[in-house]
């Protein structure tokens, strides 16, 4: 290599060390002082979670740190709670009524919904029966195709003898967390809940409400739905990620009722809807929501990191 080119590649690599120091730089100041709006959409961020879900428990949110980080940014975020077990359109009925309460307190106009689990299909209940409160509807592991667990559920347990006794089990921890989290009074129908998250459930569902689904199983549909508003979604494949998060077991017991890529909980092409963003992040079905307590894979996207992306997107969409 010749002196000139020598003095190119090193003069070439300065400038590229010091644009890396100043991008770093200008980050941390504008997180200093709240410069920072990565994260600040247009419309507020709304996160309704899935089956038995909350607000939060004991200060620990259901949404593992989401709302703090992407408020951290710019975003202004609000945390639903419905009810932990139900239907989908009881569970949309009471979704809407919080959100008609955010857009009065906030000025808004319409809100941005992220939905994890069953909060997937919730959230395209609100968009699809109130579309002028909904500007985005963003499904986190949704549960729009049916998962093999609750049919499994169905076969071996509610239509049993134990039935009985597992529903009053469940429903009666569904109050609890529901009293923990600050929603007493909800109602809990752990049969309801069931039923709309098995597959014959959800074609159901799908057929009532079908803005943003694929046509055909494990395909894309429209980012922009007949109702005018846009649908995302994305999704995981691993399972065991992290040997000391209780909840991987767990979904390393439930994921043998798959037979294709799966979360644990939910298959990856179950999970399709609108713009299908990406369905093979190294997360579990509890990881996708920062779980537990942020004991996500060790190699693999920070859980957070992959809001944070959307809320960018949803920022320069202008929504």
């Amino acid at each position: 290599m010749t002196l000139h080119r020598r003095l190119i590649t090193a003069s070439l690599l300065c400038v590229m060390a010091l644009s890396s120091i100043n991008a770093q730089a200008s980050s941390f100041w504008e997180r200093l002082f709240g410069l920072d709006t990565y994260t600040q959409t247009q419309h507020p961020i709304v996160l309704l979670h899935g089956m038995f879900g909350f607000d939060d428990v004991l200060g620990v949110d259901y949404f593992y740190k989401v709302a703090e980080e992407l408020s951290r940014s710019g975003a202004e975020v609000y945390t639903l709670q419905v009810s932990a077990l139900n239907s989908t359109e009881v569970r949309g009925e009471q979704a809407a009524r919080q959100i008609e309460d955010i857009i009065a307190a906030s000025g808004a106009t319409q809100v941005n919904i992220i939905g994890h689990s069953h909060g997937g299909p919730t959230a395209r209940y609100v968009a699809s029966v109130y579309p002028q409160m909904v500007a985005s509807v963003s499904s986190v592991a949704g549960v729009n195709w049916g998962t093999p667990v609750a049919d499994l559920y169905i076969e071996s347990v509610q239509d049993t003898d134990a039935g009985p006794f597992v529903k009053a089990i469940g429903e009666a921890f569904a109050t609890m967390i529901s009293w923990a989290s600050g929603g007493s009074g909800l109602p809990q129908d752990l049969d309801a809940s069931i039923h709309d998250l098995s597959t014959d459930g959800s074609l159901a569902f799908n057929a009532l409400y079908p803005e943003g689904m694929p046509t055909e199983y494990c395909g894309q549909g429209q980012e922009v739905g007949s109702n005018g508003v846009r649908y995302y979604s994305w999704s995981g494949t691993g399972i065991y990620t992290n040997a000391l998060d209780p909840f991987d077991y767990l979904v390393l017991a439930t994921s043998s009722a798959f037979d294709e890529p799966n979360d644990g909980l939910v298959a990856a092409c179950s999970s399709h809807l609108g713009r299908v963003l990406r369905t093979d992040y190294n997360q579990n079905h509890f990881d996708e929501v920062n779980q537990s307590l942020g004991l996500t894979a060790w190699f693999g996207t920070d859980p957070l990191t992959v809001y944070r992306q959307q809320a960018n997107r949803l920022k320069n969409a202008g929504l």
